[in-house]
């Protein structure tokens, strides 16, 4: 059995991140951890948000990559996320926002078999290759 993909998206999302990139040019994801816009999947310009070290990468939906927290994969990491699109406002700092529509994480988890193909993979979300944003080493002072 071939890897299964850790985040795919289904075709209204699809439709957006086209106009999306379209309007913005490239972009990228990260997956909200649930402060302020809730769980919302947040969309960026590239290089207006800056992937850090403890970001990885899951994959890549519509051409552009998707990132969460290291902590937040470790909980999620037995789940496919599937990127969807509601009507609503998207959140606050997301590209989609005033679209009247927002992006919208779901989730199904993974088969034994899936599961079982995911880590015998060579490719994994913790290699800088996983993605083609690379991530951004920060230093402490």
């Amino acid at each position: 059995m071939t890897s299964p993909a850790r985040v795919v998206a289904t075709p209204p999302a699809l439709d957006l991140i086209e106009r999306l990139r379209t309007t913005h040019g490239d972009i990228l994801f990260h997956q909200s951890g649930g402060c302020c816009d809730g769980s919302s999947p947040m969309c960026y310009p590239q290089g207006e948000f800056l992937v850090g070290d403890n970001d990885v990468c899951l994959g890549e939906i519509g051409g552009a990559p998707f990132y969460m927290g290291a902590a937040q994969f470790d909980c999620w990491r037995h789940t496919q996320l599937i990127i969807d699109v509601i009507a609503g406002q998207g959140g606050m700092f997301s590209l989609e926002n005033g679209s009247g529509l927002r992006f919208f994480t779901r989730s199904r988890l993974f088969s034994e078999a899936e599961t079982a193909a995911l880590y015998q993979s060579t490719l994994t979300p913790q290699r800088p290759e996983f993605c083609s944003v690379k991530r951004v080493t920060t230093g402490s002072s």
